[in-house]
């Protein structure tokens, strides 16, 4: 046939589903799950012992990954859940533009300017505040569900 070899970039995700799914009984606190169509961490599990018409029931109580909103959902312990594919990606910050995006600098050198600042007030202020200091500052993004927040901050030092 063909000698050439083929390289594919290893986090293509060819189109993927954005969750897949899991035995409901099997998801643990700590974890994720999909409430509501929102991807949530789940806080808190409880299973209630089979009822007269056979199923165990999951109570799982989510917190959602992007805007903090607590959910609720009760599934059958032996039914699947949609559980969401969760990624977290370091950039290096680059500008904050005055509407409120982000330019970020990715791993092969080119730049993502498709964010915004993320809402929580504790990390805006650390951000802008290391940024006006000339830090080097690294964020983490949390993507899901195709959605995408920064969700934490490392300071690298002072820029050069």
């Amino acid at each position: 046939m063909s000698d050439e070899e083929h390289h594919f970039e290893s986090k293509a995700d060819a189109g993927a589903s954005k969750t897949f799914p899991q035995q409901a009984g099997t998801i643990r606190k700590n974890g994720y799950i999909v409430i509501k169509n929102r991807p949530c961490k789940v806080v808190e599990v409880s299973t209630s012992k089979t009822g007269k018409h056979g199923h165990a029931k999951c109570h799982f109580v989510g917190i959602d990954i992007f805007n903090g909103k607590k959910l609720e959902d009760i599934v059958p312990s032996s039914h699947n859940c949609d559980v969401p594919h969760v990624t977290r990606t370091d950039y290096q910050l680059i500008d904050i533009s005055e509407d409120g995006f982000v330019s970020l600098l990715t791993e092969n050198g080119n730049t993502k300017d498709d964010l915004r600042l993320p809402t929580d007030e504790n990390l805006l202020t650390q951000i802008k505040d290391g940024f006006a200091e000339g830090k080097d500052l690294v964020v983490t993004v949390m993507s899901s569900m195709g959605e995408e927040q920064i969700c934490a901050l490392k300071d690298i030092g002072p820029k050069n």
